[in-house]
């Protein structure tokens, strides 16, 4: 081979591998919330491995098979994993602490070295101390961190919007000065700043500023859309689950990214019909040149508004303005057919339902399914197919049953799973159903399609890898030796699956 073919052939495989090597630094990889990944030559079969003593916790690596690193979580994660500037950012709770200050139950957010999982830094939060009722206990953070440039947005278990240095303090302090303070705790004396602790550029407080009530534990994925971050309050009722304490309060917030003040807020009176909580994460997508943010409201409904707040002079605020909205529930499903009588929420498997998964944005339609807190147990659900720009339903599917999963729509179809433990392939435009799969456990995360494969864990630890496409193919099922609540993605050539309590990096050594 001459100097100039092999030219040639060195810049032939730097386009291919560029092409599909991207990182994944959104819930969802971006705005369109999408769980289908570009990636090429992912690696499904590997051997999670085993630990290196009885008594031990951490997975001895030569044990493995196809798995680049491991590292040990807290003992409950359910933040998906996002990838960014050969960075890993992951959520749990401190069960595991890295932080010899800390033994107690807090919130993490950790950051790890893409190529060899090694700890970097972490983010330590105090729980607010309400208990169950605002911050459940030992729940770590739950929203999955948005990486853009050097900045790292989340939301804290604490109910506040928080902005980070993607590089900790190993930098210096760049912004907040108060990192001290911040983990100690309110009242409690400020504790040393080292290297692998978090630098704070800024922070929101929901609570403070909005008046929310977060019930459980404050979730949401933020959403980047130009200068501005979107997302959910987590606003819902008390711990009777009868009334809900800040009825007038919004649903969805919108700051300025770079200096974490408040832009705009949900007005189209969410909360006043709120069922449980407002825990879903918004989607952006651009119809006929026009931007629009999809809320998914803890009412039931979807929202579509516009991205830009306006000042509304009679409330004199900035609002985000309602575009359309649409009932993700049935009509049988808010009154009973034959009586006419009122359904209650949460009664048995039958009533109304909430949108708990976050809706996906593809080629100006919406696809999203309406679900409860697993806490509720099994029932009635539905998969909608909504124009983006008008608000209407193109199609429904009520044969699903409730769904916290996120779908993921590839080549004409729709992948999406039922917290009963299906997996369904929908075709996009019809609404049909192709097939189910039954994985026999409880399912939490949402599936990913990559490379020809949706893959997905459940609550019994088994990750389970199927085919695409309109015929049901298993190609493999794996068990994990933790449940699976969290999501796996793909970037850079690797897999990344969170369980309970490890990270894994998969793909060859």
């Amino acid at each position: 081979m001459n100097k100039s073919n092999l030219v040639l052939l060195i810049a032939i495989v730097g386009i291919t591998t560029s092409a599909f090597a991207e990182d994944w630094p959104f819930w969802g990889r971006d705005g369109s919330r999408n769980m289908v990944s570009p990636e090429k030559g992912i690696i499904t079969d590997f051997d999670p491995g085993k630990y290196v003593s009885p008594d031990s916790e951490e997975i001895d690596i030569k044990t493995t098979r196809n798995v680049k690193w491991v590292v040990k979580l807290g003992s409950q994660s359910y933040g998906n994993p996002t990838v960014a500037g050969g960075k890993v950012f992951v959520g749990t709770n401190n069960d595991a602490p890295h932080h010899k200050l800390f033994k107690d139950d807090r919130s993490l957010a950790i950051c790890f070295d893409e190529k060899t999982g090694k700890f970097l830094w972490q983010l330590t939060v105090p729980k607010l101390g309400s208990g169950k009722v605002s911050d459940w206990e030992y729940l770590g953070i739950c929203s999955s961190p948005a990486v853009e440039g050097d900045r790292v947005y989340l939301v804290t278990n604490r109910c506040e919007v928080i902005c980070l240095d993607v590089n900790g303090m190993a930098n210096g302090n760049q912004g907040y000065d108060k990192e001290g303070q911040y983990m100690a705790g309110p009242g409690k004396p400020p504790v040393e700043v080292g290297p692998n602790d978090a630098d704070i550029i800024w922070r929101f407080d929901i609570r403070d500023e909005l008046g929310v009530f977060p019930h459980n534990i404050t979730v949401t994925s933020i959403l980047v859309v130009g200068d501005r971050l979107y997302g959910a309050t987590s606003n819902g009722v008390d711990w009777t689950h009868s009334e809900t304490p800040a009825p007038n309060a919004p649903a969805f917030w919108c700051v300025d990214k770079k200096t974490g003040k408040l832009a705009g807020e949900e007005f189209s009176g969410i909360s006043q019909g709120t069922l449980h909580s407002n825990w879903s994460s918004p989607a952006y997508g651009e119809v006929d040149g026009k931007g629009v943010v999809i809320l998914p409201g803890g009412d039931g409904f979807m929202y579509g508004v516009d991205p830009k707040p306006v000042f509304d002079k009679d409330e004199e605020l900035n609002v985000l303005k309602e575009l359309w909205k649409i009932d993700g529930n049935p009509v049988k499903y808010r009154k009973d057919p034959k009586t006419g009588k009122v359904l209650k929420y949460a009664s048995g498997g039958k009533g109304p339902s909430e949108f708990i998964s976050t809706p996906v944005f593809h080629k100006g339609r919406i696809y999203a399914a309406i679900g409860q807190d697993p806490e509720h147990g099994e029932g009635y659900g539905n998969m909608l197919c909504i124009d983006a720009k008008t608000g209407k339903a193109i199609w429904q599917n009520d044969k699903i049953e409730r769904a916290i999963s996120t779908c993921a729509v590839h080549e004409g179809l729709v992948y999406i799973a039922d917290y009963t433990g299906y997996v369904y392939c929908f075709d996009a435009d019809t609404g049909k159903i192709h097939w189910k799969h039954d994985t026999q456990a409880h399912i939490w995360p949402s599936p990913l399609v990559v490379d020809g494969q949706v893959i997905i864990g459940n609550e019994d630890g088994i990750l389970t890898v199927l085919a695409t496409g309109k015929e049901k193919k298993l190609i493999r099922e794996i068990e994990l030796d933790s449940p699976v609540y969290s999501s796996c993605i793909a970037a850079n050539g690797t897999l990344y699956l969170a369980t309970h309590t490890h990270l894994y990096a998969i793909g060859k050594k």
